[in-house]
Formats: C-alpha cells, sequence, structure tokens
C-alpha cells in the first residue's frame, strides 16, 4: 500500500469515527431531553389560574392537587405530607390556594378544605377531604402510577 493509500483509509476511518461520535451525541442529547420532560418538581407547583392549572395536570400522569387556604388550620397540618409526597412520589403535586382561585373550587366542587384531588391521565380519579396521614395518601397515590 502507498503512502497516499494509506493517508486516503485513515482519512475515512476518522471520518466514520466523526459520524459515529456524532450520531451518539445526538442520540444522547435526544434521550436527555426526553428525561427532562417526565421529571416532577421536587416541591409543589403554585397554581393561580384556569390555565395554569390546565398546563399543570395535562403536563403530569399523576398530579395530587391541594385545595386549600391560608386561614385553614387543617390545610396547615397537612401542609408537611404535601411536601413530603412531593419530594418523594413520581407524582407532581400543585396547590391552589380556593380564596385566590374560586373559580376552579366551584369547578372541582370542593366545598371544604383540605380537598385533594388526584388527577390521572389528565383526568380527575380521586378526591379526599380533611386531613389524611400520608401512608393512606402515598397508597392512593401508587394505585396510579
Amino acid at each position: 500500500m502507498s503512502e497516499s493509500q494509506s493517508d486516503e483509509t485513515l482519512d475515512e476511518i476518522r471520518e466514520q469515527k466523526r459520524q459515529e461520535l456524532a450520531s451518539e451525541l445526538n442520540d444522547g442529547s435526544k434521550a436527555d431531553e426526553e428525561a427532562e420532560e417526565n421529571v416532577v418538581p421536587a416541591e409543589p407547583i403554585h397554581v393561580n389560574g384556569v390555565g395554569e392549572f390546565q398546563d399543570v395536570v395535562s403536563e403530569y400522569d399523576v398530579v395530587l392537587v391541594d385545595f386549600h387556604a391560608e386561614w385553614c388550620g387543617p390545610c396547615k397540618m397537612i401542609e408537611p405530607t404535601v411536601k413530603s409526597l412531593a419530594e418523594s412520589t413520581d407524582a407532581a403535586v400543585a396547590k391552589v390556594d380556593i380564596d385566590e382561585n374560586q373559580g376552579l373550587a366551584q369547578q372541582y366542587q370542593v366545598r371544604g378544605v383540605p380537598t385533594l384531588l388526584l388527577f390521572s391521565g389528565g383526568d380527575p380519579v380521586e378526591q379526599i377531604v380533611g386531613v389524611k396521614d400520608e401512608s393512606t395518601l402515598r397508597s392512593l397515590i401508587e394505585q396510579y402510577l
């Protein structure tokens, strides 16, 4: 093999390797983008308005929505549980202040607080009124994950 043929072969091999590396990098970035889309926040999402509410419920597979009020004692009692569920489950957790979002509260027939609604696939599937312990809520969420 002559020196020019050897150089051509090396150039072909280098070009092939460049294409393989570029392909791997593109595949990796697509996988990263897909993984980011499926990540749920580790803390509750504060929702204000129907549009934000619909975005959250449609974006995540399972969403636990806490309808609460600032003046509500039981709502304050369940707050640490709601935060813990946001941190430790694969469900998104949203919080809706009923005083600031009366239309949403009426739409989902929230008559007392705290009221927790569980959405799966964008549809409400469970409603819990009052304070419940974390293990009960976790079990309920895991049924839909």
